[in-house]
C-alpha cells in the first residue's frame, strides 16, 4: 500500500481505545497499511463486539488497562515503544455521562492527562494524534459550521469532558512539547456510522438489534440533524493528520482539526433511518412517546471544515448514499453470515481507497 505516503509500514503503532468501533476500523486499516499495531483498552465494550468479530485479539499486541491508570499505560508505553500514538480511549455515550460524570471526566479529562505525562516523557515518540469530539464545542444551535477557533464549551458532561480533553492537550503542547521532537495535533469528528457499531443509545446499533429480531425501533428525537459521515472518512482524515505530522509539514503541531462530510451530507435522524430502511426487508421505527426532557439533547451541529481541507488537502469520500450502503452491507453480512467480517472489512477498506485515490484524494495516491 503506499496510502499515506506508505509512513506507517513497518512502524509500531499504539491505538488506545483500539476495541471499541473507530478503535477496531483504525487497528484493521493500519494493519492493512504494514503498521505494527498494539492497542491499550479497559475491556471489550459490547457483545457482540466488531474487536471479537475480527479476532483482532489474535491479531495484534492487546493489553488491557484502564487509560485512568498512568502506573499501566506506562508500562505499556515503555513495552511497546510506539512511534506513532493514536488516542481514541473514551466515555463515548452522552447518556452515559449523564449517570455516572465522574467516570466521564475522569476517563476523558485525566485520560489525556496520563495519555501525555506518558508521550513528553518519551522522545521516541514521533506523532500523537489526540482525538476528541465535534462535541467539544459550545453548542448555539448555529446553522453554520463550527471552526477549530470557535468557543469550547459543552452542556453536558461528555461534551464538558471533550472540551477539557482539548484544553488539557492545548496546554500540554505549549507548556511541555511546543519544543519537543514529537508531534501532536487534536482531531474533532462525530456522529460516524458504519458496520460493527453495537453501541447502545446510537441510532444505527438500536435499529439493526432491533430489525435483526423483527422488531421496531424506537426514536427519541427523530428531526434532530446531525453530520453523518461513514466510518472510515474521520480515520482517514487521523491517519492522513498523522502522516503530515510525520513528514514535517509546517503549520500542524499543536493545531486542531475538523473532520466531517459537507454541508450537503447533513440530514435528519428519521432521513438516516429510512435511507437504512431502504436495505432492510420490513425495518420499522416509531417514534417514541413524548415524555419529560430531563438530559437536552443537540438538535443541530454542523463543523466547517476549511481547515483540513487547505492545510491537509483532506475532504470526505463517500456521499451519505455511499456512506448507507456500505454501512448497511456489512450489518447485512453479519446477519446473514454470507462472508467472513474480516474479509469484507478489508474489502470495504480496499474500495473506500480505491474511491480516494479516483476522486483525486493526495493522500490514496
Amino acid at each position: 500500500m503506499s496510502q499515506f505516503a506508505d509512513v506507517y509500514r513497518g512502524r509500531r503503532v499504539l491505538v488506545t481505545g483500539h476495541t471499541g468501533f473507530k478503535g477496531s476500523w483504525l487497528v484493521t486499516w493500519l494493519q492493512y497499511l504494514g503498521a505494527d499495531v498494539a492497542g491499550y483498552s479497559d475491556r471489550v465494550p459490547t457483545t457482540p463486539a466488531m474487536f471479537d468479530l475480527l479476532d483482532l485479539g489474535g491479531r495484534m499486541d492487546h493489553h488491557l488497562g484502564d487509560i485512568r491508570d498512568r502506573a499501566r499505560l506506562v508500562e505499556v508505553f515503555d513495552e511497546v515503544r510506539p512511534e506513532f500514538v493514536f488516542h481514541l480511549a473514551a466515555q463515548a455515550l452522552v447518556l452515559n455521562s449523564h449517570n455516572d460524570p465522574v467516570t466521564t471526566f475522569e476517563t476523558n479529562a485525566m485520560g489525556m492527562v496520563n495519555l501525555l505525562e506518558c508521550v513528553r516523557e518519551r522522545p521516541w515518540i514521533e506523532v500523537a494524534v489526540l482525538v476528541t469530539s465535534d462535541k467539544a464545542y459550545r453548542n448555539n444551535e448555529w446553522e453554520w459550521g463550527y471552526r477549530e477557533t470557535d468557543v469550547l464549551g459543552g452542556l453536558d458532561p461528555y461534551s464538558g469532558s471533550k472540551s477539557c480533553a482539548e484544553l488539557i492537550a492545548h496546554s500540554y503542547h505549549h507548556s511541555f512539547l511546543q519544543h519537543a521532537s514529537t508531534m501532536t495535533a487534536t482531531a474533532r469528528a462525530g456522529n460516524v456510522i458504519g458496520g460493527g457499531d453495537w453501541a447502545n443509545d446510537r441510532i444505527v446499533p438500536d435499529c439493526i438489534r432491533a430489525w435483526s429480531t423483527d422488531a421496531t425501533v424506537t426514536v427519541r428525537r427523530p428531526r434532530s440533524t446531525r453530520p453523518w459521515q461513514h466510518v472510515l472518512e474521520p480515520l482517514s482524515g487521523y491517519l492522513w493528520l498523522g502522516a503530515c505530522l510525520s513528514r514535517g509539514k509546517e503549520g500542524l503541531d499543536g493545531e486542531a482539526f475538523n473532520f466531517g462530510p459537507d454541508a450537503q451530507q447533513d440530514m435528519t435522524v428519521a432521513g438516516l433511518i429510512d435511507s437504512m430502511a431502504d436495505h432492510w426487508p420490513n425495518a420499522a421505527w416509531e417514534t417514541e412517546p413524548t415524555r419529560p426532557i430531563t438530559h437536552p439533547e443537540t438538535m443541530l451541529l454542523h463543523l466547517n471544515c476549511d481547515k483540513a481541507r487547505d492545510e491537509l488537502e483532506w475532504h470526505g469520500v463517500l456521499d451519505i448514499s455511499e456512506a448507507i450502503t456500505h454501512t448497511m452491507a456489512w450489518y447485512q453480512c453479519w446477519h446473514h453470515g454470507r462472508k467472513d467480517l474480516a474479509t469484507l472489512t478489508l474489502e470495504q477498506i480496499g474500495d473506500y481507497c480505491s474511491t480516494a485515490a479516483s476522486r483525486g484524494l493526495g493522500w490514496a495516491q
